[in-house]
């Protein structure tokens, strides 16, 4: 009995059930005492193949041993950054378990372990090679490289042996930290053992609440670039939360579900280096580098960067904006997916799309009506400067790819300030107090029409104005018994016209239950900007490089059979696996593209509840800035209407040089002045515009403008409209529904089909990008 007790002890297994070590071997050896590969009481589990044993594990853990000092070194400063428990496991897995590290050799690529005693950095990732010499110390023998790879490396692929870690693995010196200040390391992936430069003392304020000057901003990184939710902050577009999956994430990952750990310290990772340099591509190899966690779990870190990476691509969250590629980004299966597509349109959703989508290495053709780019992004630069005869303002800088792409090229925005004077006819400047307290009686006026919309349905909706801004307004004036003035009547009605500049409509037709259904979204943040230079110069750089034919109006889109035929009115057949269909709203609402078979009923009702809204651009050049003295260095100012028939007829005034060498005004005719224009002659209309701006500016000489312009968007052939808006009756919903792809063969994209950021050229630039998406995962 004697001898069978012995050779009992001679060994034992591992007790996590299911372990596949048959034969553990202790990775520690801290103790004197340890096991090796023999014999011990416990042998405790970190992952199959990374074991250490009881021996081990009292040297660190009995406060007799030498190793415990260590150890509660290790746990004080643990406990004092992170959130999770500082076990003696935890302590094994950062700060003892070797460091792997993959052979750089392309023919080579196998894994190595490190020493104990070297640290893995990223310019060693970056640089290593089998057989490296550490500290002078000599390696002999041949081609090191053809040392067999651990046998422990291949099983570290397999499903079952990540569902056999028993920690996370979380990252040193991630380039997510400084954008991670406020969180718990350890609940965004990252080690709170820290480094040496940011211990304890620095730390522990940190994680519990946000300091406010944190506001995300890190220092040399363009203050626009803002990733990262900060804690108890919310509502800001495009914007992850650090510390959980996405929707998407989840759905694309779902063996991250029950601990999302690994995904977020990668994910993590690769946002934040792109952000901190967004004008070259993002490569596994650059991410892996950054990659320093101990232990087998860093092979595993190292496989899935390259699925997170690919997936991030194709979501157009990195490697995106103007970034021209020699390769294809996506791997072989996505490009060939859809061998080749047909883009119509060649404004910014259909060149964010092709430019997606040729990144991607997809074989694409942009059909485009006009003779040149752009869509209703056209910029003029016969004033002197550049005029948006189009869009040319950015509406919330942070995290807006316009921002991005200014940044790649170097571009600056200018930031709109907030001053704006309100000029009377007769050229008196409103009282600022009156200004205030009549746009608080507006947004009163919004927000009991915000109240009256919660338990309407669509059909019992009415028009924003007319029924219910009208009827909001009397009850007002009559159970309060205040009387506006003249004057304060007169600016409710340029704050009105505002609102008609927004939605691009009268008042009457736009839908009082959803006018400002995408609020409800998270919208873009930051301030506003002028794109000095046009947009024009980031659209032509999208379209760089790719196959673009202009005069190609398209008339017929087939999608009957197994191809999708596209015939053009010069009689020209295309043929393709998808088409793109990126035209204005107004071309589907007046079929000027036959579609075979039909749109189906669902999506025509869509296309016909939203309406096409318009404004026009007036843009005046002057021999010399008569308005300076006046006005400030502001950069625009408001005109108060003489009365509500004039309201609309230039109530803004744009100073398109507000640095002061230029003369150029640009205003807008918005609401029920539109159609009052849209008939008359270009210099009837700047006539009626110098007669207004004799008016502001009464008290003195106001020149005749050198060159001018008119914009005519309602007679413009290939657009005929400038933004989308729902009409009475509508719903934002239709915004999705026009997003819709038809058969997985027809797809849309365009400010209309955006229902978060409708009207803007970056809503348009988004839908781009979401359909270059979903086309590359079908």
């Amino acid at each position: 009995i004697e001898e069978d007790d012995q050779s009992e002890k001679k060994y034992r297994k591992c007790e996590k059930a299911g372990c596949s070590a048959t034969y553990p071997v202790c990775f520690a050896s801290a103790s004197e005492r340890c096991a090796k590969n023999g014999y011990t009481s416990r042998w405790y589990h970190l992952s199959c193949g990374e074991h250490f044993c009881n021996e081990c594990f009292d040297h660190y853990y009995r406060s007799h041993k030498d190793g415990y000092e260590t150890f509660a070194s290790w746990k004080k400063v643990w406990t004092s950054n992170g959130k999770s428990e500082p076990s003696l496991k935890a302590f094994m897995a950062d700060q003892q378990l070797p460091f792997w590290v993959q052979c750089t050799k392309p023919d080579c690529r196998k894994w190595r372990q490190l020493t104990k005693e070297i640290q893995l950095t990223p310019s060693l990732a970056a640089t290593y090679r089998c057989g490296m010499k550490f500290n002078n110390i000599k390696c002999e023998g041949l081609d090191q490289c053809s040392q067999p790879e651990d046998l422990r490396v291949a099983e570290v692929t397999d499903s079952w042996w990540h569902s056999m870690l028993i920690l996370p693995p979380l990252f040193k010196e991630s380039p997510a930290s400084p954008f991670l200040t406020a969180y718990y390391p350890d609940c965004v992936g990252m080690s709170p053992s820290g480094s040496p430069s940011n211990m304890s003392e620095l730390r522990a304020d940190h994680c519990r609440a946000v300091q406010p000057q944190s506001k995300s901003v890190v220092p040399g990184l363009c203050p626009y670039f803002q990733p990262f939710y900060q804690p108890n902050e919310c509502g800001k577009a495009l914007c992850v939360r650090p510390d959980m999956m996405e929707l998407d994430e989840l759905y694309e990952f779902p063996e991250f579900s029950r601990d999302p750990t690994m995904y977020l310290a990668l994910r993590n990772l690769i946002l934040a280096s792109w952000h901190k340099n967004c004008k070259e591509l993002l490569t596994s190899q650059k991410c892996a580098m950054h990659i320093i966690v101990r232990g087998l779990v860093r092979v595993r870190c190292v496989q899935e960067m390259d699925r997170v990476l690919h997936f991030m691509i194709r979501k157009g969250l990195i490697n995106t904006g103007v970034l021209a590629v020699k390769q294809p980004l996506l791997p072989e299966r996505h490009s060939s997916v859809s061998r080749n597509i047909i883009i119509i349109g060649a404004g910014a959703s259909g060149l964010a799309a092709a430019r997606q989508l040729h990144n991607f290495g997809t074989q694409l053709v942009v059909l485009e009506a006009r003779e040149r780019i752009g869509g209703r992004v056209w910029d003029d630069t016969s004033l002197g400067v550049t005029v948006g005869r189009g869009a040319q303002i950015v509406n919330g800088c942070v995290n807006n790819p316009i921002a991005l792409m200014c940044e790649q090229m170097g571009i600056k925005m200018h930031k709109l300030g907030e001053r704006c004077d309100l000029f009377q006819e007769g050229g008196q400047v409103t009282d600022p107090a009156i200004d205030k307290r009549m746009e608080f009686h507006f947004n009163a006026i919004l927000d009991v029409v915000s109240e009256w919309r919660k338990d309407k349905t669509q059909n019992q909706d009415t028009p924003l104005r007319g029924e219910k801004v009208q009827e909001v307004k009397k009850n007002f004036l009559q159970e309060s018994g205040i009387q506006f003035t003249e004057l304060e009547e007169k600016v409710l009605q340029f704050h009105l016209s505002n609102l008609e500049y927004a939605c691009g409509s009268t008042l009457d037709q736009v839908s009082a239950r959803s006018w400002d259904h995408n609020e409800f979204f998270a919208q873009f943040s930051g301030d506003h900007t002028l794109l000095t230079k046009g947009y024009s110069a980031l659209l032509h750089k999208l379209a760089e490089g790719l196959d673009i034919r202009t005069k190609c109006p398209v008339q017929a889109i087939d999608y009957s059979g197994d191809v999708v035929k596209v015939t053009s009115s010069n009689g020209s057949q295309w043929k393709a696996q998808k088409v793109l269909v990126t035209v204005p709203l107004t071309l589907l609402q007046r079929n000027l593209i036959q579609f075979n078979p039909p749109l189906p009923e669902r999506k025509l009702k869509a296309i016909h509840s939203l309406g096409a809204g318009i404004i026009e651009k007036i843009a005046l050049q002057f021999p010399y800035r008569f308005w300076d003295k006046k006005i400030q260095g502001a950069d625009y100012f408001g005109h108060i209407p003489p009365g509500t028939d004039k309201r609309g007829m230039f109530s803004v005034f744009y100073d398109l040089d507000p640095q002061g060498k230029q003369a150029v005004l640009m205003s807008v005719i918005t609401g029920e002045a539109v159609p009052a224009v849209r008939d008359m002659e270009d210099k009837e209309v700047v006539d009626e515009c110098m007669k207004v701006l004799r008016e502001l500016f009464k008290e003195q000489e106001v020149p005749e403008p050198l060159h001018f312009f008119v914009t005519h968007w309602s007679k413009d052939m290939w657009s005929q409209m400038s933004y989308s808006f729902v009409k009475t009756g509508g719903s934002g919903e239709a915004y999705d529904i026009l997003a819709e792809d038809v058969q997985g063969k027809v797809f849309f994209a365009g400010e209309a089909t955006n229902r978060h950021f409708p009207q803007t050229v970056t809503g348009a630039y988004l839908s781009g990008v979401r359909e270059a998406s979903k086309m590359a995962a079908m």
